[in-house]
């Protein structure tokens, strides 16, 4: 995998991203020389023009993402997989034809058919060819998982489940015959060595007796890798799983650093971008305030006490999306499927997140961050510092108006669901950039846009 911006990305969709520019780029190469021969530089320099090569590759790209033709998750169903790669070509034509008709001189003519036609064949043709080229055994890294225990388990499962990582599962210790001994791992882990092994991923909780040290020292002098299972499963799901995770490893893993020149540069993006999005927005709050006011009785704005940066108490603030009642009889508890507490405005201001806007007041004055873990109620704090495991730590920072963990995970009403967004909070405050800042704020665009995760 490779690291970029502190979120690591499978070498193969990093590939499949740069064959799909490439595509792009050589589709409407060969228009231009289709269309007018020898010259077809004329075109390349005037008609069709680099730049607008340039932008159409951004457009496919991004349209891609969207289209999430990226998320190893969806590629499973092929027949929606090329629906959605067909959708991009159709995209684009509807793009530069509405920018045409604005713009005269975008317009390329020719060329650009020819060239559209030619890369919705090259992004069939490219994506079956990766496809195929996955699943040669040749180009898979044969990886064992030293462990027998629920963890292990679920990174055997993991593993099996992400051909994106190329990686194939050739053994792990849970599915060796006989006593699980010091000498029988060993044995077991070099009968595997000795057909090919590239990696060996230590997923042993009790280690004491049991572990093959001379042995992994052996295979790591052969060229072997050998990795703790945290740090794999950090890298494969961008998370920091709590269980069985040793505070040694919070101590000497790397990241968690928290300098001051990164605080201040954050700090202003922080300032900066609350700025230009209240900008942005300001022409519709008081279109959204008359619709609060008319839909229900109540004030606009709501605010509620929330934990911030060490600990310290602070009012958040929102627009009201629930009846002013709402918690009168039950007492501080979290939103939940068609909770009847939210009215029709504010199914509307959850959805498209337009009830988080208020919170930009609460970055200007320093309350929260932009970017950051969710801030929570004094009430849950207490409960859930209680159920999960270093749940304090989400408090090292400023929360955020968006985060890492609500990119990537959906609403959660439930201790599960805090468990589960609290390691991704963890991974966000261990590998914490003005980098991995960009990307939240990007796949937030994406998230709010497709209504993914409100509650």
């Amino acid at each position: 995998m490779i690291r970029l911006f502190n979120v690591y990305y499978p070498i193969r969709t990093l590939i499949l991203l740069v064959g799909e520019a490439f595509m792009v780029w050589a589709s409407f190469f060969l228009a231009a020389y289709l269309r007018a021969g020898a010259q077809g530089y004329v075109l390349l320099s005037g008609e069709i023009g680099y730049p607008k090569i340039v932008a159409i590759t951004g457009i496919v790209l991004l349209c891609s993402y969207w289209f999430d033709l990226y998320d190893p998750a969806r590629f499973e169903d092929q027949w929606d997989l090329y629906f959605r790669l067909l959708l991009v070509p159709g995209l684009i034509a509807v793009f530069v034809g509405g920018a045409s008709l604005l713009f005269p001189n975008l317009l390329m003519g020719r060329a650009f058919l020819i060239g559209l036609v030619i890369l919705t064949l090259a992004l069939l043709i490219w994506r079956a060819t990766f496809e195929w080229l996955s699943q040669r055994a040749v180009l898979r890294e044969r990886v064992y998982v030293l462990g027998t225990g629920d963890r292990a388990r679920r990174l055997v499962h993991g593993l099996r489940a992400r051909p994106d990582l190329g990686i194939e599962v050739v053994g792990w210790t849970g599915s060796m015959d006989g006593a699980w001994t010091r000498e029988n791992v060993a044995g077991h882990l070099l009968e595997i060595a000795r057909s090919r092994l590239h990696r060996v991923v230590v997923a042993m909780h009790d280690r004491r007796g049991t572990m093959p040290v001379r042995e992994l020292l052996q295979l790591r002098l052969q060229g072997v890798k050998i990795e703790e299972a945290t740090s794999w499963l950090e890298k494969m799901t961008g998370r920091i799983e709590v269980e069985q995770l040793l505070p040694s490893w919070l101590v000497f893993s790397e990241g968690f650093r928290f300098s001051p020149g990164f605080m201040v540069l954050r700090r202003a993006l922080s300032l900066l971008l609350s700025f230009v999005l209240l900008l942005v927005i300001a022409p519709i709050l008081p279109f959204v305030m008359l619709a609060i006011k008319l839909d229900s009785s109540g004030p606009v704005f709501y605010r509620q006490k929330r934990v911030g940066r060490g600990g310290v108490i602070f009012y958040c603030y929102k627009f009201r999306t629930m009846r002013e009642d709402a918690e009168a009889d039950t007492g501080p508890t979290w939103a939940g499927d068609e909770d009847p507490r939210i009215t029709r405005v504010g199914k509307f201001l959850r959805a498209s997140r337009l009830d988080e806007i208020p919170q930009l007041w609460n970055v200007l004055r320093g309350d929260m961050a932009f970017v950051g873990p969710r801030p929570e109620r004094p009430e849950f704090v207490e409960w859930l510092t209680q159920e999960i495991p270093y749940y304090p730590v989400r408090h090292v920072g400023r929360p955020g108006i968006t985060g890492w963990a609500q990119v990537q995970y959906k609403y959660g009403n439930t201790v599960n669901d805090a468990k589960e967004k609290l390691q991704y909070d963890l991974y966000y405050i261990k590998n914490a950039s003005i980098g991995l800042d960009l990307v939240v704020v990007f796949q937030t665009v994406k998230t709010v846009l497709l209504g993914r995760g409100a509650k």
